[in-house]
Formats: C-alpha cells, sequence, structure tokens
C-alpha cells in the first residue's frame, strides 16, 4: 500500500514594493503641508513628546519628498 502524503500549500509571496497603505494624494505638495502642520502648536506640547511628534513629521516628510518626482 502507497501512501500520499500531501504537501503544504505555498504560500502567497510578498508583492515587491511600498507596504499597503491609503491611496497617495495626488500632489505630494500637500502632504508636505500636511506633514510640517504636525508642528503646528508644538510649544503647547510637553516637551517629553516633541521627538515622537519630530519622528512622525520626518516620516511623513521623507514619504512625501520621495515622490516628489512626479510633480
Amino acid at each position: 500500500m502507497v501512501t500520499v502524503q500531501q504537501q503544504p500549500s505555498p504560500q502567497p509571496r510578498p508583492v515587491p514594493g511600498p507596504p499597503p497603505g491609503p491611496a497617495p494624494q495626488a500632489d505630494p505638495r500637500a502632504r508636505i503641508d500636511e506633514a510640517v502642520a504636525g508642528l503646528d502648536n508644538l510649544d503647547r506640547v510637553p516637551l517629553s513628546e516633541h521627538v515622537e511628534r519630530f519622528d512622525a513629521v520626518h516620516s511623513e516628510l521623507t514619504a512625501a519628498l520621495s515622490s516628489i518626482d512626479r510633480v
């Protein structure tokens, strides 16, 4: 008697490119303005939260500026 072992189904391969997220806006300049707006009222935010705010703005600017060639 021959036993047939089932092979596990292959896992889907990741698709190259940026991770899925919200659809990019038509104008990257709007994203830059939004990112910089994250620094508004920084003087009212506790000093301990400044680094987190700067990191968030830096990430947004990096993403926006990387798409600037489409302007």
